[in-house]
């Protein structure tokens, strides 16, 4: 294994970054072409490792399909499986495997799909066996655990040969991860109604079209926040949208109250500092993935609000809640439950010479403790582990100035 040492550096003129294509849209735009038997027109699909994980299982169409540490693309290849009336076993990393996958599983059973699990009950590996037929057109599913499972089942809907009618049961979270899929579904032509908790899709065909996936703004989070933590400077992010499929895309609200001015121009948004205002509080229900990188920088600023929405980060890539807490204290920072599921952030007031940042095989938390550079010294370990979403990320943090040097070491 590898460290990466980021060296400290402070001032940043003005530079053009080149984002990644958006992970989600395009594992979302992959699943759609496979169900249209891949006569559809995709660009710019996404440089993650997830994605072309993705990519190469659809291509491959093997009897396995080993997702590596995909969440999503695991949770998409079932309800594709099983819809599709294919025979596969789906399995993972061992983390993957302990991720788990029940209220998916259960809702494709209830259509009529035949799955059934290799070891645990509710966690991969599993084995799909086909479809034999649709056994109800109406079922629930939760919508306050991951938004993930309501997303497969509603690329599927359209191919159910008595369509669906799903209701979301209980708090709805990641909204806008469920409407990025409809409005993704949409542009290939399916049309749906979603009323008060229900969501209605009547059986019909997805049109073959062209479609260019976005730039990620989960990517372009750690831009934003590095700009924040800095001196000066100002950034260049290509390829970004004002009026996004992505909920992430609310990176902009949120770091306008901690100093960073967004123009959207044509090419993409122009980042520039102006004075903090501050950040009392936020709701991550809709765009969980930005949470490391919001309380890295406000622990870096000295703010001092209470996030809520912080519930389905403990079935990521790691327990995030557990990682943040244990890197955070690392630079005198902590995040306190204060109450059930509300945290307060208290920010860090003393800066050590180093800080040594463990990724917990999560992409997110390398880059999200990135911008500690703009105060410290900085090791990663674990430099590889940002292929997941973000391969270029070290190339681009050094194509702005910062120094990097690897070394190795024992685990």
């Amino acid at each position: 294994m590898s460290d990466i040492l980021l060296l400290q550096k402070e001032k940043f003129t003005f530079h053009k970054i080149s984002l990644p294509a958006s992970k989600s849209e395009s594992n979302r735009a992959l699943i759609i072409d496979a169900l249209t038997k891949g006569e559809n027109k995709l660009t710019n699909l996404a440089e993650a490792r997830d994605t072309q994980t993705m990519i190469r299982l659809l291509r491959e169409d093997g009897p396995v399909f080993d997702v590596l540490d995909a969440g999503t693309t695991m949770r998409f290849l079932t309800a594709y499986s099983a819809i599709a009336g294919k025979r596969k076993v789906l399995t993972g990393t061992d983390r993957m495997c302990q991720r788990p996958i029940g209220i998916l599983v259960e809702a494709l059973k209830e259509l009529g799909a035949s799955v059934h699990y290799l070891t645990e009950e509710g966690y991969p590996p599993l084995a799909v066996n086909g479809f034999p037929e649709q056994k109800t057109d109406k079922i629930v599913m939760r919508g306050d655990v991951s938004s993930q499972y309501i997303s497969a089942i509603l690329m599927v809907a359209p191919t159910l040969p008595n369509g669906l009618e799903l209701e979301l049961e209980g708090k709805i979270g990641s909204r806008t991860y469920i409407e990025m899929t409809l409005e993704l579904m949409s542009n290939f032509g399916i049309k749906y109604k979603w009323i008060d908790r229900t969501i209605s899709i009547k059986p019909q065909e997805y049109k073959a079209t062209a479609f260019a996936v976005e730039s990620d703004w989960s990517g372009a989070s750690y831009w934003f926040s590095l700009l924040a933590c800095a001196k000066e400077g100002s950034f260049f992010l290509e390829g970004l949208k004002e009026n996004s499929l992505q909920g992430d895309s609310k990176i902009v609200e949120i770091m306008d109250s901690l100093g960073i001015k967004s123009e959207f121009k044509k090419e993409g948004v122009l980042l520039t500092k102006q004075e903090v205002s501050g950040l009392q509080e936020w709701d991550f229900t809709h765009c969980p993935d930005l949470a490391q990188t919001v309380a890295v920088t406000c622990a870096i600023l000295g703010q001092n609000p209470k996030f809520t929405g912080l519930e389905s980060l403990r079935i990521k890539e790691t327990d995030r809640i557990y990682a943040l807490q244990q890197e955070l204290g690392k630079f005198g920072a902590k995040l306190i439950e204060k109450e059930n599921e509300v945290f307060e952030l208290i920010p860090s007031f003393s800066m050590p010479h180093r800080v040594t940042i463990e990724t917990y095989d999560d992409h997110r938390m390398a880059m999200a403790f990135m911008p500690l550079l703009s105060k410290t010294d900085v090791e990663i370990r674990d430099l590889e582990v940002v292929n997941k979403s973000y391969p270029s990320f070290w190339k681009h943090c050094e194509s702005i100035g910062i120094k990097t040097k690897i070394t190795s070491h024992e685990v």
